[in-house]
C-alpha cells in the first residue's frame, strides 16, 4: 500500500471509528445544565421498574419478518406493540443492534458473538436503518411502553477502533488491553496462520510473557474455553504495519472470544470511558431508549497479585466503572441494569452507586433446579443469600429464556465460598462440593442420554429453551412428537416457572421463543454456527410472532425456524386457555395488586419437597400477598408458619374466592396438586 494511500485508509478508518462518533456526542452534553436536574449517585430500582414491569426479551437474528421487510420494521409493527399491550408488556429489550463484527481492510467481516462485537453506533444493515428504530420507538410509545437499549462496556469487536490501535494511531492503543511485544521476544509468539490475523495463546505462551513482564498472565476462568480454539484470554496479532512505519506485534486480552478485544477502563488516555459513555448517550439521546443494559460489565479492571494469579473479577475498578457509567445514565434521565454472573457479593458490591438492576442471575439456575429435581431447597437457600448480601428481590429482573446458555457456573461457590459450608440434603457440604453436585444432577437430568435435544455449552451450563428444559424435568427423551397430553403437560410447568417469576417484586421479562413455546433447533440444521463449539445457537432458533410469514423457513438472519408448540401471540391471545391467554390473565392480576412493587418478606422453611412459598407487603396499603407453588409432581398438603401475619383468611386472587382460613397468626393450610401455584391476598 502507497503512503498516499495507507493515509486514505487510515482515514477511511477514523470516520468509521466509535470513539470519533462517540466524541462528537459528548461534545454536545458538555456545559448544559440538562446535567444537573435529576439525582444520579444512588440506583433506583423501583423507579426504573415504574417505568416498565414486565419486558419482552427480543433477539433481532431470530425475528421472522415480512417478505422484503426489514427486523426493525416488523419489531415496530403498530399491531405487535397493540398486542404487547393487550397481554400487558409494557417494554421491549430490543437486544443488541448496532453494527457488529470486524473489518479485514475495508470488508466488513460478520457478527461472531450474536452481535455483541460492537464496531459502530449505527444500525446494523442486516436489521434496518435508525429511522425505523426510531419509528418503532414512536409506535412503543403510543402503547404506553418503552424500549431497553444495549452497551457493551468491557470490549467491541475488531473493528475502525482496532485496526487504528493496531496501527498504532494517536491514542486508540490505549482503548483495549493490548500489549506492544518487543521485536526480541518475537520468537516467544506463535506464527498467525494465513488467513487469520491473530492466533490464541497457550497457557504456557502466557506465563512466559507474564514472567517477563508483559500481560498479568492466565485469568481464574477461561470463558468460552475450547481445546485448540481458545485455551487462554489472550491472542497475539500478526505483523502490523503503525502510521509511523514501525511494525509490531500486540498481544490483547479478551474474555469471550478472539475477535472481541477488552477495553482498558484505566489507561492514561481514559479513551475507553469516552467510547462507551458516548455510546450510552447516543442510545438515550438519540434513539430515545428508557433504560439500557450493561453487557459483561463485570469485567472492567485486572491485575496481578502478588502470589501470581490474576485478579479479574470482583475488581474494584469494575465497580467504579459502573458507577461512572450508571451515575452519566441517571444524570441525563435514564436507568441501567447489569447481566453479570458472578459471586452474590460481586453482585451486592456492583449494585451499590452502580446499575438500578440487575439480572437474576442468583436464583435462574436455582429455579431449574428445582423444576428438574421436584426439589425446592437449593432454591430457598439461593434466596437466603441472597437476603444475607441485601439483596432486594425489587432490585432484580426476573427472566425466562434468554439468547444465552442456563448458565451453571454457579459462581458464588467457585472462588470466594468454596470452602465456605453450606447445609443441603441434610448434610453439610463446602461450596465447591455443592457447586459439583449441583451441576452433576443438571447435566445428568437434561443432557444427554435423558434429553439429546439439549446440548452442554462449554464449561458453563447447557444451551436449551425453557420448554426443552420442562420437557427433560417431565422425563421426555424425545420432542420430535410430543403428544397432546405431553404438550399441556409442558405449557403447565412453563406457567409455573412464568408464576415464579412474575409473582414477586422486580421486572418480570420473557422472550419470544416463551411466547410462541419453541422448542431447540437439531444441531444438524446449524452445524455451521456450532464449528466453533458455541452451541447456544440451537436456542436461537427463528419465530414468527404475529404471523407475518407463515411460509418462512428461516428468519432474515438465516436461522432456522424453530417448532413452536404454541403458535404466533396474534393467534394465542384470542384464547383464554392458550400460554399467552393465561400468562394475560397472570399479568392483569401482577399490575392490578402492583406485585411488582412489593416487598419480600419471608421464604419460609417447608416439610413438602416441592414447595415454595413466598410471602409479600403490597404497596399502597394493598395487604399481604403469598405466591405457593409447588415444583413437584406428588400432591402438597402442608401447614406453613408464615412471618409477619396476623390472623386472617386468604382470599384466591385469580378467583376472588375465600379458600381457607388462617390457623392461628401466620399459620396457613396449603393443599396443591402436582406442578400447581396459587396467588393469595391475606384478608383480615
Amino acid at each position: 500500500m502507497t503512503q498516499h494511500s495507507e493515509s486514505d485508509y487510515i482515514q477511511w478508518l477514523v470516520q468509521r471509528s466509535m470513539l470519533t462518533g462517540t466524541s462528537r456526542i459528548l461534545s454536545r452534553y458538555s456545559g448544559q445544565g440538562e446535567q444537573w436536574r435529576r439525582p444520579y449517585a444512588d440506583p433506583r430500582p423501583r423507579d426504573a421498574t415504574a417505568l416498565a414491569s414486565v419486558w419482552f426479551t427480543a433477539y433481532p437474528a431470530s425475528i421472522i419478518t415480512r417478505e422484503g421487510e426489514s427486523v426493525l420494521a416488523t419489531m415496530g409493527d403498530p399491531d405487535l406493540w397493540r398486542t404487547f399491550a393487550e397481554i400487558g408488556i409494557e417494554g421491549m429489550h430490543t437486544g443488541p443492534l448496532k453494527q457488529a463484527g470486524g473489518l479485514y481492510g475495508q470488508e466488513y467481516t460478520p457478527t461472531i458473538d450474536g452481535y455483541f462485537d460492537r464496531i459502530g453506533l449505527e444500525m446494523d444493515p442486516s436489521f434496518g436503518t435508525t429511522g425505523e428504530y426510531l419509528t418503532m420507538r414512536q409506535n412503543a410509545g403510543a402503547s404506553g411502553a418503552i424500549l431497553i437499549d444495549d452497551i457493551v462496556p468491557a470490549h467491541t469487536g475488531k473493528g475502525a477502533d482496532f485496526r487504528l490501535a493496531e496501527r498504532n494511531f494517536n491514542d486508540y492503543p490505549g482503548l483495549y488491553h493490548m500489549v506492544e511485544i518487543a521485536r526480541e521476544d518475537w520468537y516467544l509468539l506463535p506464527d498467525v496462520p494465513e488467513g487469520r490475523d491473530a492466533v490464541n495463546l497457550t497457557p504456557s505462551t502466557v506465563d512466559l510473557l507474564a514472567d517477563k513482564g508483559y500481560i498479568v498472565g492466565r485469568l481464574p476462568r477461561v470463558i468460552f474455553y475450547e481445546p485448540g480454539i481458545k485455551e487462554t484470554d489472550w491472542s497475539v496479532t500478526d505483523t502490523v504495519r503503525g502510521v509511523d512505519g514501525v511494525e509490531r506485534r500486540w498481544v490483547y486480552l479478551h474474555y469471550f472470544k478472539a475477535g472481541q478485544p477488552t477495553l482498558n477502563w484505566l489507561d492514561p488516555s481514559f479513551a475507553a470511558q469516552r467510547l462507551v459513555i458516548g455510546d450510552a448517550l447516543h442510545a438515550l439521546g438519540t434513539l430515545g431508549a428508557s433504560i439500557l443494559r450493561l453487557d459483561a460489565n463485570g469485567f472492567l479492571g485486572i491485575e496481578r497479585n502478588d502470589d501470581g494469579t490474576v485478579w479479574s473479577e470482583g475488581h474494584p475498578l469494575s465497580v467504579v466503572g459502573n458507577q461512572l457509567i450508571a451515575g452519566m445514565v441517571r444524570k441525563v434521565g435514564g436507568f441501567t441494569f447489569q447481566e453479570l454472573n458472578l459471586s452474590v457479593d460481586d453482585i451486592a458490591r456492583m449494585s451499590k452507586g452502580g446499575p438500578d438492576l440487575s439480572y437474576d442471575f442468583v436464583t435462574r439456575p436455582a429455579y431449574q433446579h428445582a423444576l428438574v429435581t421436584g426439589d425446592t431447597e437449593f432454591l430457598r437457600l439461593m434466596m437466603r443469600i441472597m437476603r444475607d448480601y441485601e439483596i432486594d428481590p425489587g432490585s432484580l429482573i426476573h427472566a425466562m429464556q434468554n439468547h444465552d446458555e442456563l448458565t451453571l457456573e454457579l459462581v458464588h461457590f467457585w472462588f470466594l465460598h468454596q470452602d465456605d459450608r453450606f447445609q443441603f440434603q441434610g448434610r453439610e457440604w463446602g461450596g465447591a462440593a455443592l457447586r459439583g453436585h449441583i451441576r452433576s444432577v443438571m447435566y445428568d437430568r437434561i443432557t444427554g442420554h435423558n434429553a439429546p435435544y439439549n446440548l452442554r455449552f462449554t464449561e458453563n451450563g447447557v444451551a436449551s429453551t425453557t420448554l426443552s428444559i420442562a420437557a427433560a424435568a417431565l422425563g421426555i427423551g424425545d420432542i420430535t412428537n410430543l403428544s397432546g397430553e405431553e404438550r399441556e403437560k409442558l405449557q403447565q410447568l412453563h406457567l409455573l416457572l412464568v408464576a415464579y417469576n412474575a409473582f414477586q417484586p422486580g421486572v418480570f421479562a420473557l422472550s419470544g421463543w416463551d411466547l410462541v413455546g419453541a422448542l431447540p433447533l437439531p444441531a444438524q440444521s446449524i452445524e455451521q454456527l456450532l464449528a466453533d463449539g458455541d452451541t447456544r445457537w440451537i436456542n436461537r432458533g427463528a419465530y414468527d410472532l404475529m404471523n407475518v410469514n407463515p411460509e418462512a423457513e428461516t428468519s432474515s438472519s438465516g436461522l432456522p425456524k424453530a417448532t413452536a408448540l404454541y403458535g404466533p401471540i396474534s393467534e394465542q391471545v384470542r384464547n383464554p386457555y392458550s400460554f399467552v391467554g393465561q400468562l394475560r390473565a397472570m399479568l392483569r392480576v401482577r399490575r392490578d395488586y402492583k406485585i411488582f412493587m412489593a416487598e419480600q418478606l419471608d421464604v419460609p422453611d417447608v416439610k413438602c419437597p416441592g414447595l415454595l412459598v413466598m410471602l409479600h407487603e403490597l404497596p399502597d396499603q394493598l395487604g399481604k400477598q403469598v405466591t405457593v407453588i409447588n415444583f413437584g409432581a406428588e400432591p402438597v398438603d402442608e401447614i406453613v408458619n408464615l412471618a409477619h401475619t396476623g390472623p386472617g383468611r386468604f382470599l384466591n386472587m385469580f378467583t376472588s374466592q375465600i379458600e381457607g382460613d388462617l390457623q392461628g397468626p401466620g399459620v396457613m393450610p396449603i393443599r396443591l396438586g402436582g406442578h400447581e401455584w396459587k396467588s393469595y391476598l391475606i384478608i383480615g
